[in-house]
């Protein structure tokens, strides 16, 4: 069982990742911060549904399996408070040393450092 620190939700039974940066508890879709700041930063990784290219798709799903792992530890779940355009919670996820999940995306290279207005291209 996971906790979840402050708004409504308490707690996240089912914990699965939907792709790289996006997680998904008790069917809610949650967007991944990274060591980020709601709305000013955070982490990217490459889109498996939307891919537009073959190898962008392939990072996305090895992005995927990566969260995947690091879901299997005794994560804590931290909301920001805040909801990015879809309207999906921003989250921190945290591992049991403290590190946050994004950041191991990031120093391990499944993702890549977001801000807005700052597309990345998977494909070049």
């Amino acid at each position: 069982m996971l906790t979840l620190v402050a708004a409504a939700i308490s707690t996240c039974l089912h914990l699965s990742a939907v792709d790289g940066d996006t997680i998904k508890c008790d069917g809610q879709n949650m967007r991944l911060l990274g060591p980020g700041q709601p709305n000013k930063s955070g982490v990217d990784a490459p889109e498996i549904g939307h891919a537009k290219c073959t190898a962008e798709k392939f990072l996305g799903q090895q992005a995927k399996r990566r969260l995947e792992e690091l879901l299997r530890e005794d994560v804590r779940i931290e909301l920001s408070g805040v909801k990015d355009r879809y309207g999906r919670p921003l989250v921190w996820v945290r591992m049991p040393n403290g590190k946050d999940v994004g950041e191991v995306l990031l120093e391990e290279g499944y993702a890549l450092p977001w801000r807005p207005g700052h597309a990345i291209s998977w494909c070049d």
